[in-house]
């Protein structure tokens, strides 16, 4: 999940439960705790930029800040931090002199509720989190937001604009009319990014939307309803709607899950992982995805539609020399654990160097595939000598996929019965 979101998810807990006392200071340490567990990525560039690791970004993101395990250590750690941070600060700006910290069993609380929750919204991502590190360095994936997810980020922030907006009843129309307005440009400007990304929506959708927020910023003036409202009671609404829509993203889930196993089991494909990751910005729609021994299984389908999906195989490059070498080397190995769904692509370059891919395809896009993130490459000499290996800048364009692994539509036969000859 990206931080802006993060932020804003604990800006919305610290106003719905934790500002009655001491509000200023307790929605700030919600917030801080919300974004506090991406602080590894300094140190993931430390590594990557000074000791020049190409993995920096597998070994130290999303570990022990992200962990359940670390959980404690960090509450307790920022809650003691703050009130010498917030003297100081007081003697520095007078402005402050009225902003008093909670007591510090509350404090810990509020800090481990906002870093709980980026723990586990990062989970609901495709890309996961280790959750239990140092116990466990599995990721945990639930697979029910991508990674920019604007229709939850608007959900979690609406509510907070709305009590902004119904706190003052003298500026309640002028605020509305902003709010409307600004929400409205970020709703296009969405509609034209996901669709230079390849994940269009219609523009009559945008529209609706539009026109959702219209209502939702100027409907609670009618009869004055909205000022009675507190923003505590607006933002705990806002949190029980978001967790319904993440309900609503767990049920279509799991029935796009439904339809690859479906799939796996009527062409008894030897299965190593399967998931079913979103496709933004609908919950409608999904990338099934099935990683075999030999190559990786993709379908796009959408939910509305009853027929089953096609789903498309991507082999792996006959197995060689230089593949079995570069799984000897613990750089492909550690990747290899943190990728869902690989492709081994093995071929010479022009200059006739041998070059072995593994091409993550856990971000999926409708129509022509844009450049794929997290594809290594390892660059061999011809007496088998490592000369390069490192991230593949670029991606992975799907031109470029096409013309070395052809994507074929699933010909298999089906695997005999048992006890047949």
């Amino acid at each position: 999940m990206d931080p802006v979101t993060h932020g804003i998810a604990g800006a919305l807990l610290g106003k719905g439960f934790f500002s009655e006392r001491e509000e200023k200071v307790a929605i700030f340490a919600a917030t801080l705790g919300a974004i506090f567990p991406d602080i590894d990525i300094f140190y993931e560039g430390y590594a990557e930029f000074v000791h020049h690791d190409p993995l920096a970004i597998v070994k130290y993101h999303r570990a022990i800040t992200h962990s359940f395990v670390g959980l404690p250590f960090f509450a307790v750690l920022l809650a003691a931090l703050t009130p010498p941070v917030l003297n100081w600060l007081k003697r520095r700006y007078s402005r402050l002199q009225d902003w008093e910290a909670p007591p510090f069993w509350l404090l810990t609380v509020i800090y481990g509720v906002g870093i709980a929750s980026h723990i586990l919204l990062d989970a609901m991502t495709s890309f996961g989190t280790r959750m239990w590190f140092p116990i466990s360095s599995r990721r945990v994936a639930w697979d029910l937001l991508f990674i920019i997810d604007f229709a939850f980020t608007t959900i979690i922030l609406a509510p907070q604009v709305i009590a902004w907006i119904y706190r003052d009843p003298a500026k309640s129309r002028g605020r509305a009319v902003k709010m409307w307005i600004a929400f409205t440009v970020g709703d296009f400007i969405a509609w034209l990014l996901t669709a230079a990304a390849s994940y269009p929506f219609h523009l009559w959708i945008a529209a609706l939307i539009s026109v959702v927020l219209a209502a939702l910023f100027f409907g609670p003036a009618a009869g004055g309803w909205g000022f009675k409202v507190t923003r505590a009671e607006w933002c705990q609404a806002g949190t029980c709607f978001a967790i319904a829509y993440l309900f609503f993203c767990a049920v279509a889930h799991h029935r796009a899950m439904l339809k690859v196993r479906a799939f796996a089991d009527d062409h008894h494909i030897e299965v190593e992982r399967m998931g079913a990751l979103p496709i933004p910005p609908s919950l409608l729609d999904w990338s099934d995805d099935i990683r075999s021994p030999d190559g990786i299984f993709v379908s796009q389908l959408d939910l509305r539609e009853k027929n089953p999906p096609v789903f498309y195989f991507i082999p792996d490059s006959p197995p060689d020399v230089y593949t079995l070498h570069a799984f000897e080397m613990p750089e492909v190995r550690l990747y290899w654990q943190f990728a869902r769904f690989p492709v081994i692509r093995s071929f010479e370059d022009d200059d006739g160097n041998h070059v072995v891919e593994l091409g993550e395809n856990r971000s999926s896009a409708r129509g022509p595939r844009g450049p794929q993130p997290f594809t290594y490459r390892v660059v061999f000499d011809d007496a088998g000598k490592v000369i390069e290996q490192g991230w593949l800048t670029e991606g992975m364009p799907r031109r470029r996929m096409r013309q070395l692994i052809p994507q074929q539509p699933v010909t298999r036969p089906a695997a005999p019965e048992k006890g047949a000859p």
